[in-house]
């Protein structure tokens, strides 16, 4: 049953994953993508969160009063918190724009993905004072698309996208298991090699999350 409210699935209630979708075409390959880790997930009977960000008109803006940690986020963003912070396992699509994620997601990092919620800063063992990683999700897949071919952005851009989701974001929130997946490029893809890739995400969502 789709619960359209909460944007939840509730199945067998085995583990509970997060995906964020950020494309705006309902029939891009992003939206394929999606669709392929969600029907494999929930297969496998797990609890299901499903954002499609600009389906949901999700506001990117951080505003002064969020940037007070201090303060509880609005009611709207206090529920994608409360939803990240319980959840087993996270999974975002995403297209390469500009070696960037689309502005909606990164304004959803920026609001959901918070201090307090995702991180904290405090003292590790050894008395030093930097950030903690709170998110209890121990496995996260990063899935995009481009259109430039892999070996032209390696040599001229290197791998803008790696950092930002391992190093900056998802590690730094205390996820142990990171992989990102590239497909491309696809706008000169045949039908074939969609189908093809579209296995691959359900391979690795299965070897994920079995």
């Amino acid at each position: 049953m789709w619960n359209l409210e909460s944007g939840c699935a509730m199945l067998r209630n085995k583990m509970e994953i997060s995906i964020i979708l950020a494309h705006p075409d309902p029939g891009s390959f992003n939206h394929a993508i999606a669709l392929m880790v969600r029907q494999t997930l929930e297969g496998k009977g797990y609890t299901v969160c499903f954002h499609d960000l600009y389906a949901e008109k999700f506001d990117p803006l951080l505003t002064i009063a969020e940037l007070n940690t201090k303060t509880p986020p609005p009611a709207e963003i206090a529920g994608y918190c409360e939803e990240l912070s319980h959840a087993d396992g996270i999974v975002i699509v995403h297209p390469n724009w500009w070696g960037q994620p689309p502005a909606i997601l990164k304004g959803w990092v920026d609001r959901v993905v918070r201090q307090g919620v995702a991180y904290k800063f405090a003292a590790n063992e050894k008395g030093e004072f930097g950030p903690v990683g709170l998110l209890r999700a121990e496995t996260a897949i990063v899935f995009n698309t481009s259109n430039t071919p892999l070996e032209y952005e390696m040599h001229a851009f290197g791998d803008p996208l790696d950092n930002l989701w391992k190093r900056c974001t998802l590690e730094y929130c205390g996820i142990k298991k990171v992989h990102r997946q590239n497909f491309g490029p696809v706008i000169v893809s045949s039908s074939e090699e969609r189908a093809k890739w579209l296995g691959q995400v359900g391979e690795l969502i299965e070897a994920s999350f079995g």
